[in-house]
């Protein structure tokens, strides 16, 4: 089975929780600049990455969202690490193939590709000129078809243009794609523009699904529903909030604000094919997802 005929089906896709809020829980260094990609350093750390992700395959999730979030030359360089960026994409998307292979099932799982903004996913205003986003999004594209993704996830992006122009560099791939936005309490995206006119750009590019992640998880009813006016009663779409707050050298700090049976309640509300958990959400989350809607 297909990913697009797996999301043609009835039931909800789950989606998996958090990779780096969950790599912090359990020990491993998400400190900037490298954040979740220091787990891909080190072999004791990509076997806690491994874990995760079979963690949350066993929790039931249908997808799992290799930790290529910081994989690409730009969030690399810092470090030292650029001229690695198709090393450790390479890394990340086997770990989470070889956590699908380590717990059977009778369903086909998949493995999606996650691709967010080339700067910080909170500051829009950071976002790099347009001959940049081609230039290495198109890198990173490239480096998760050639990996053997099932799926690209487009994800925590905070402007319209940076998602159309990774987009039409995805689809042309043939590879599946998924794009999910971060608004902010008015329910906008981060850069102000509304998710119609998203909506507007995105869907004729022929992308398979559209929704919102990494905002407080009681506020993402109401994007939804402006997505769901704008994309028509069947076009899927994807929510997965987060418990927690931002912080500029931790990254994320964790907080149990929303308990799985407290985020499921939420997830209840939410007018989507695809249901997960962003940062701070754990197996026990999606576990709490696949009893109510897998």
């Amino acid at each position: 089975m297909t990913f697009l005929s797996a999301l043609s089906q009835s039931h909800k896709l789950i989606l998996d929780g958090a990779t780096g809020t969950e790599l912090n829980r359990r020990g491993v260094d998400t400190g900037l600049p490298l954040w979740s990609a220091n787990a891909l350093m080190t072999e004791r750390d990509t076997n806690i990455l491994r874990q995760i992700h079979e963690d949350y395959l066993r929790a039931g999730a249908d997808i799992i969202t290799t930790n290529t979030f910081r994989t690409h030359y730009r969030a690399l360089a810092p470090s030292g690490n650029a001229h690695r960026a198709f090393e450790l994409t390479r890394r990340a998307v086997e770990t989470a193939r070889a956590a699908v292979s380590a717990v059977p099932s009778e369903k086909r799982r998949f493995i999606a590709g996650s691709i967010s903004t080339l700067e910080d996913c909170y500051r829009p205003d950071l976002v790099p000129p347009d001959d940049s986003l081609r230039a290495e999004h198109s890198e990173r594209v490239h480096h998760l078809v050639e990996c053997g993704v099932d799926l690209i996830l487009i994800e925590t992006i905070n402007t319209v243009c940076e998602a159309v122009i990774i987009a039409k560099l995805a689809v042309i791939t043939g590879t599946p794609v998924v794009v999910s936005f971060v608004c902010n309490k008015d329910g906008n995206i981060l850069s102000g523009e509304s998710l119609t006119d998203a909506a507007r750009e995105l869907l004729p590019l022929g992308i398979a699904a559209i929704g919102v992640n990494c905002g407080p998880t009681p506020t993402l009813q109401n994007p939804l529903a402006e997505l769901r006016a704008a994309c028509g009663k069947d076009f899927p779409l994807i929510a997965y909030g987060n418990i927690g707050y931002a912080d500029e050298s931790a990254g994320w700090v964790n907080t149990d604000a929303e308990n799985p049976k407290a985020y499921c309640a939420h997830a209840a509300h939410w007018d989507a094919k695809i249901v997960g958990g962003c940062c701070g959400t754990t197996p026990a989350h999606i576990a709490e997802l696949k009893s109510a809607f897998g």
